[in-house]
């Protein structure tokens, strides 16, 4: 199996120098993407492919359940580079339906060590518990529950203090949130959009 994924590579890079004899010289003089992409480590969800970018268009971090928790040093260290050294346009908080992390935290059951990862998410549910229970269909509230694990990382995004600090120097920065559909491959643009402090007010 890794001979096979050794010959995959041989043959890619191969064929990106055909195409563009340029590409890999280009990725080593420097790395200027414009987007951040915060998202599961699903491996039906690659990053790339789903917006049809090169290596070195998209920054990406990538966690179960795609969250952004405020005091988890890896999240915010890419961000912190992301946003200061990279000088990113738009953070993607991406997250999908079917997604495992959201799952196991709305099951009752016990799994482990991503218990305590995914409590921000059982947060989520309990302060969402009046509309998640009024949604009849299992899928359906599982979905809800997607969405609005989503809503609540792009709020976390909004409020660190990397990102404000940058807004308060004028620096452009634009936090998206979207939900992937595994079963279609298409996004699903969540109304919460934030381009500055003004827009993190409707969440207080």
């Amino acid at each position: 199996m890794l001979s096979d994924l050794i010959a995959n590579n041989r043959a890619w890079a191969a064929g990106s120098t055909e195409k563009d004899p340029a590409f890999f010289s280009r990725l080593v003089d420097q790395q200027s993407p414009e987007y951040l992409w915060i998202g599961c480590s699903d491996s039906r969800v690659p990053a790339n492919e789903i917006v049809g970018l090169a290596p070195g268009e998209i920054f990406v971090h990538r966690n179960v359940a795609n969250l952004a928790p405020p005091k988890d040093l890896n999240y915010r260290s890419v961000l912190q580079y992301a946003v200061e050294v990279l000088k990113v346009k738009h953070i993607l908080v991406v997250g999908h339906y079917g997604c495992g992390g959201v799952i196991a935290s709305a099951d009752g059951q016990k799994h482990g060590l991503v218990d305590k990862w995914i409590q921000p998410i059982r947060k989520t549910y309990d302060e969402n518990r009046e509309e998640l229970t009024a949604i009849k269909d299992q899928k359906r509230r599982l979905e809800r529950l997607v969405e609005l694990n989503v809503v609540r990382q792009v709020q976390n995004v909004g409020a660190d203090p990397f990102v404000t600090g940058a807004w308060a120097r004028g620096q452009e920065v634009a936090i998206h949130g979207w939900v992937y559909e595994l079963a279609t491959g298409l996004i699903k643009e969540l109304s919460v959009n934030i381009t500055g402090p003004n827009d993190m007010r409707r969440f207080d």
